[in-house]
């Protein structure tokens, strides 16, 4: 089971580049501005839902940087500036859970069916 987490983090530029190889493509999900006090509202769509091979694509509309960290450890995005993204894509069915590491409380899940 593959799991991912948006995380906040320090201020840098430039996107983030995930394991798909690309920034900006897939499934879109949007790190919403004002998220370090949200919880499973910080993503949207949380959940997102997807077929097996696609990407999904996180990308970082508040302020402050966030990380994409699946929960089993799986990936890490490492940090998304504001403006940035991060792309992972996901092989295989099931569910993935994920959180920021720098704002805990930040949650989502990507459910691969």
């Amino acid at each position: 089971m593959l799991a991912s987490s948006v995380g906040c983090g320090s201020s840098s530029s430039g996107p983030t580049m995930g394991p798909s190889g690309g920034t900006g493509n897939g499934t879109p999900v949007s790190i919403v501005p004002g998220s370090s006090s949200l919880t499973t509202t910080a993503y949207a769509p949380n959940p997102v839902n997807v077929a097996p091979g696609s990407t999904v694509t996180w990308t970082n509309n508040d302020t402050t940087s966030h990380t994409s960290t699946a929960n089993d450890g799986a990936w890490d995005s490492g940090s998304i500036p504001p403006g940035g993204s991060f792309s992972r894509m996901f092989p295989n069915a099931g569910t993935f859970t994920y959180r920021c590491t720098i704002h805990p409380g930040m949650i989502g899940t990507v459910n691969v069916q």
